[in-house]
């Protein structure tokens, strides 16, 4: 058994751990939160608990730190080596994977780790859900019913938006978004001042370049994925995620589809076997297709995958070779 895994690693461009061997990388390192604020990160349905933070999470954070840190000491050898005064640029990672997998909170995670780490202490988190066109643009291109795949983003100012955090601009600003009213706030940026690390989570932050309509000789098209130095993409089985969608949205008819303001409000009312097969119907034609066309195929462009089991707790981790 072990040679034929030795066999099958040596012929791939990445390792396999299971839990319990990738929990001993990070053994003697002490846990730096607290249930409290684990509770504060987790997203509603992500079953993530002290366990799974010291044995899957707090060994990612090291290895993390160790690439900005391999990072920084290239960085210096080039200030050297042209004889340049540039600031060092952040450390770009990118969070991928579909709707209701725990990407987010994998990358509210990620950010308090690694901002607990001497090493790294101002650590940003900007979302792509900012980058969605406004709900009347995506009216006016008839693609509400895409949201969320790849034409729906204002992918110009996405790519802009990472371009400028790498050049070391002293500030860059981005959209927000409400998940509440299910558009773009209008009056409100965040800003982000020249972080150690930037957290980029999104659905398709892993996308390669769409060839120009018109391209140019010479001229070759840029991704956001073209400017991420590490990235993570949170993996399940489809199934698994389809039944977490629909038991969030259960879980969502309860509370915030309550609210006056929520976009949804009009689901909070449905008998539970109506919300059931809304929920579906909205998997079955938007985040189900997106997965498949979309997101899935860019899980090999990462260059880590945390791999989920049926109850939503990481099962495996696949890391790509150095």
């Amino acid at each position: 058994m072990n040679g034929s895994r030795s066999v099958r690693e040596a012929s791939s461009p990445f390792v396999d751990f299971d839990r319990a061997s990738w929990a001993k990388l990070a053994e003697s390192s002490p846990l730096p939160l607290t249930a409290g604020e684990l509770d504060k990160v987790r997203s509603l349905g992500d079953e993530v608990d002290l366990a799974e933070v010291r044995e899957v999470y707090l060994p990612l954070s090291r290895l993390l730190t160790l690439h900005v840190q391999e990072a920084g000491r290239l960085y210096r050898a080039y200030r050297t080596f042209l004889g340049a005064q540039n600031a060092r640029t952040p450390f770009v990672i990118g969070v991928a994977g579909s709707v209701s997998v725990g990407k987010s909170t994998t990358a509210r995670l990620l950010q308090l780790l690694l901002a607990r780490r001497p090493q790294h202490p101002r650590v940003a988190l900007v979302t792509t859900d900012g980058f969605l066109h406004p709900n009347a643009e995506l009216e006016r291109r008839d693609l509400m019913q895409r949201k969320g795949f790849p034409e729906s983003y204002d992918r110009r100012a996405l790519l802009r938006f990472v371009t400028e955090v790498k050049a070391g601009r002293a500030e860059v600003t981005a959209p927000v978004y409400s998940h509440l009213v299910y558009d773009i706030v209008a009056d409100r940026r965040l800003t982000v001042r020249r972080p150690d690390i930037l957290l980029l989570e999104g659905l398709n932050v892993l996308q390669p370049a769409a060839p120009p309509p018109s391209p140019r000789p010479g001229r070759a098209a840029l991704a956001v994925s073209d400017f991420i130095d590490f990235s993570v993409y949170v993996d399940a089985a489809t199934e698994d995620i389809r039944r977490w969608y629909v038991d969030r949205f259960l879980r969502l008819r309860k509370t915030a589809f309550r609210d006056p303001e929520s976009y949804f409000r009009r689901y909070a009312a449905l008998a539970e076997d109506e919300a059931i097969a809304r929920a579906e119907h909205i998997w079955a034609e938007i985040n189900g297709p997106n997965l498949e066309r979309n997101i899935l195929p860019t899980r090999g462009r990462a260059s880590l995958v945390l791999r989920k089991g049926p109850d939503h707790s990481v099962t495996g981790i696949r890391l790509r070779k150095v």
